[in-house]
């Protein structure tokens, strides 16, 4: 009983230590969740803004540009990936990579290879453990990314664009942060941008682009898909702090009952030893009374 006993509290010991660390996490993330949001508030409007506006050039416009026209034979797509640089936040990094290989797998039933660009350790480590092929990566900066990084991405894709060679379509998996307790993996495809602005009946709108539309659109992509890329990473950034935050409140949760069950079995074993302790001490009082009552 007594060894029983010593490895309940070890546990118990071993436990509370445990619940201690999640529970600090959790605060941590609740306390970087709510800066998170503000970033993610205050960039959306301008990708969103910038995004109509490419769009309305396309669609008020007949020139034919890489940023808004489709390929006519697309061969390549390239697939950017955001995941996290550390774990313990739930399936965050999982449903992203699966999004990701749902989406690979759609396009090459278009007949397109496609090229893999990853951000976040989580996902590296997934695509070096199957030895599958990474066009390139980053790593160290998923739960704080900085313009500069999102720039620096976004020229290794816009490189990969432009290119003869390169690719023609370029989509981003990211999570789309909702709310607190709702974090959705979306693809979005970025290049060639899809349409979205409808061209009103009757007469257009007269646009002039000064010097021309090209120099228009070529002024426009970098600035474009810079925004589109840093509001991905900061969507994905908020996710992955409220991710982590429900996983270490789960994970705490599940430490207080864990501990309730083994403070029962400690308590029941405390009270078998102590039962056990009477008992023999009940046994020995009547054995010693006997043997007094022989011996007279």
């Amino acid at each position: 009983m007594g060894a029983q006993l010593r490895v309940y509290r070890r546990r118990m010991r071993s436990v509370k230590a445990t619940k201690k660390i999640t529970k600090a996490m959790e605060l941590i993330s609740a306390s970087r969740i709510v800066k998170a949001q503000q970033r993610v508030s205050a960039s959306t409007p301008y990708a969103t803004e910038l995004t109509r506006a490419v769009s309305a050039v396309a669609t008020y416009s007949s020139t034919i540009h890489p940023l808004t026209t489709p390929h006519e034979n697309p061969r390549r797509a390239a697939i950017l990936i955001i995941s996290a640089d550390r774990g313990m936040a739930g399936a965050y990094s999982t449903a992203a990579i699966k999004e990701g290989d749902q989406l690979a797998a759609k396009l090459r039933e278009r007949g397109l290879n496609t090229q893999i660009y990853l951000v976040g350790r989580k996902a590296v480590s997934y695509y070096k453990f199957r030895n599958r092929e990474i066009a390139g990566s980053w790593t160290g900066f998923s739960d704080n990314p900085t313009f500069d990084k999102a720039k620096e991405v976004s020229e290794t894709l816009i490189k990969a664009f432009i290119d003869e060679n390169g690719i023609d379509e370029l989509h981003v998996i990211f999570t789309e942060f909702k709310s607190m307790l709702t974090q959705t993996p979306i693809a979005a495809q970025v290049l060639p941008l899809p349409i979205t602005e409808k061209k009103p009946e009757g007469l257009l709108p007269q646009y002039e682009f000064e010097p021309s539309t090209e120099v228009v659109l070529d002024s426009l992509l970098p600035r474009y898909v810079e925004a589109r890329v840093f509001n991905a990473l900061l969507q994905s950034a908020a996710s992955e702090h409220a991710a982590r935050r429900r996983a270490m409140k789960s994970a705490t949760d599940n430490a207080d009952e864990l501990i309730k069950g083994l403070t029962r079995l400690a308590n029941a074993a405390r009270q078998a030893e102590i039962t056990q302790e009477i008992s023999e001490i009940v046994g020995g009082a009547d054995a010693l009374a006997s043997s007094n009552a022989g011996s007279e």
